[in-house]
């Protein structure tokens, strides 16, 4: 079964690059385009779910997916490029019963809606595909908000419409962060590291059409020519219900059971180990805002939290230095009230405020170790 698709996808590129460089190959009037949009998965890379482009042919025994979420992991300093931001995913084409059996395995649904195109536009969208596979427009620099597998594939139909056809019909005056949240649910450390990593762009207005859920249902209301823009959403796969109990470790509760033990402990090590923690990440967040081209990393008012300040508080709690230990104590401190104001109104304080307070507590013994400390000295 295998080997049959693969001969498939090779007869496919054989084909598309013969009608590329010798003519264009002309679709049959019975030819259908449609949006496929797959559900969320458990893994991180597809939280978020996945969109692409199906073009089915029956007349030229064509059924192809095009898939613009498709980057390559031997590329050189892969993990470097992705964190920095050039990294460069490309569109590509393979059978759709591939694509429905990689689904199938992961038991992800499908769903497919067909667009109400013209036969022209439908050939034009399909040469513009195909011509996309065999130039320099195969590769683009993946943005997670600003340019992804969903942004690719509505830029992609707009400019065969001539106009901004496809724009966000939901979660209207809500920011990035609360549309993301929902998708991180059940997910805490995934969503915690995603909120620390992620600055003050996620916080602006979600305006851009980004997320495969967002753009089906927004495809659902789309009216172009004063008529429905694309069909109702059909579910072509159904994934098995599956009895997912939640993760007894992945999870709010523990989080804060973690940072309680850290409290309770007593080990001055174990304080400082955690500030040492804290101080690092944020070290490592002030880094990447200036060496990533990521914008949602830029600008990061987490560093109020993690504080890399705090690794100059045990510089100076080893040196015994415990006038500049308390001086170092108070400036964190007041950072953490600015950082507590920052939260007021985000989706996110929950989740930080376990982390706060274990800071703002384990400051305050620092302070008051510093004061004890230094009236030992006096006397």
């Amino acid at each position: 079964m295998f080997k049959s698709k693969t001969s498939y996808l090779l007869l496919l590129f054989f084909l598309l690059q013969f009608s590329f460089i010798y003519g264009q190959m002309p679709l049959a009037k019975t030819a259908k385009i449609s949006i496929l949009t797959c559900e969320k998965g458990d893994e991180l890379y597809s939280l978020f779910g996945h969109t692409a482009i199906r073009i089915k042919d029956e007349a030229n025994a064509l059924d192809v997916v095009y898939n613009y979420g498709t980057f390559d992991f031997k590329t050189e300093r892969f993990y470097l490029k992705f964190i920095k931001g050039d990294l460069k995913y490309f569109v590509s084409a393979y059978s759709f019963n591939e694509f429905y059996y990689e689904y199938t395995l992961e038991n992800r649904a499908i769903y497919e809606q067909k667009l109400d195109l013209t036969m022209l536009q439908k050939q034009q969208l399909f040469d513009a595909l195909n011509k996309s596979l065999l130039s320099d427009d195969k590769f683009y620099t993946y943005k997670f908000i600003d340019r992804n597998c969903t942004n690719m594939v509505v830029d992609k139909v707009n400019q065969i419409v001539n106009k901004d056809c496809l724009v966000k019909t939901t979660e209207q005056n809500e920011s990035y962060r609360e549309i993301l949240f929902p998708y991180l649910e059940n997910h805490f450390y995934e969503n915690l590291g995603i909120n620390i990593i992620f600055g003050k762009k996620v916080d602006e207005n979600g305006v851009k059409l980004f997320l495969p859920n967002q753009f089906m249902e927004s495809l659902r209301v789309t009216k172009y020519n004063g008529k429905l823009f694309a069909e109702e959403p059909k579910t072509i796969l159904k994934a098995s219900i599956e009895n997912k109990e939640k993760s007894l470790w992945n999870n709010f509760y523990t989080f804060c059971l973690a940072l309680f033990l850290i409290f309770i402990s007593r080990k001055v090590w174990l304080y400082l180990s955690f500030f040492m923690m804290l101080g690092f990440l944020g070290l490592f967040l002030s880094t990447i805002g200036l060496y990533s081209l990521h914008e949602e990393v830029t600008y990061n008012y987490n560093i109020l939290l993690f504080n890399p300040l705090l690794l100059i508080l045990i510089i100076f709690y080893w040196q015994k230095n415990y006038i500049w230990v308390k001086r170092m104590a108070l400036i964190c401190l007041f950072c953490l009230v600015i950082m507590l104001i920052v939260l007021l109104n985000k989706p996110n304080l929950l989740m930080f405020l376990p982390m706060i307070t274990c800071s703002g507590v384990l400051l305050y013994y620092f302070m008051r170790r510093s004061n004890q400390e230094l009236l030992t000295t006096i006397k």
